[in-house]
């Protein structure tokens, strides 16, 4: 399965690409992140945003789009930033059919290092040593969109089955 996990933002929104399945190894295609200038328009940044993550999913094709879950946050200026860049991840999977999943903070922590309550040091560490990287994937964004991306293929498909199992119980 390959999957384009995004970590939500405007100035920075992390992304990755990778292939994997439980129990086997984890591939990374892209690590990167979409930049756009903080004294910009809205408009601009988050046509910035979609554009970038309109070029990921052609070019690199991916079954599922995992987003992480935005939470509310003191700052309710970056809380409507980091859903609007969300959103493009949304719209960009509805317009391709393509399913999405989204996942908490605490969820991906825990898929990627066995604690919900990790640190991102510990997360970039096991990110790192997941794809077998030499040196740990820069900024903190993108390799919080590789531990997302990880989450996805590691949980997604169990978190499937118990919705197709809960769907044919009723």
């Amino acid at each position: 399965m390959r999957v384009l996990g995004i970590d939500p933002g405007l100035t920075r929104c992390g992304t990755a690409v990778v292939d994997g399945a439980p129990g086997r190894r984890v591939t990374a295609h892209h690590i990167g992140v979409i930049r756009t200038p903080p004294d910009a328009p809205i408009e601009q940044r988050l046509a910035a945003v979609e554009a970038g993550l309109v070029e990921l999913v052609e070019s690199f094709s991916p079954d599922v789009i995992a987003i992480e879950r935005v939470f509310s946050q003191q700052n309710v200026r970056t809380a409507m930033g980091t859903a609007q860049a969300a959103a493009m991840g949304l719209l960009i999977a509805g317009q391709r059919g393509l399913p999405v999943a989204l996942h908490t903070p605490s969820e991906v922590k825990a898929a990627v290092t066995g604690s919900g309550r990790a640190d991102k040091a510990q997360v970039t560490a096991m990110v790192t040593k997941l794809l077998g990287l030499a040196e740990a994937p820069k900024p903190a964004d993108a390799a919080d969109a590789v531990a997302i991306a990880i989450c996805q293929l590691w949980r997604g498909e169990s978190q499937r089955r118990l919705a197709r199992a809960v769907a044919a119980a009723r």
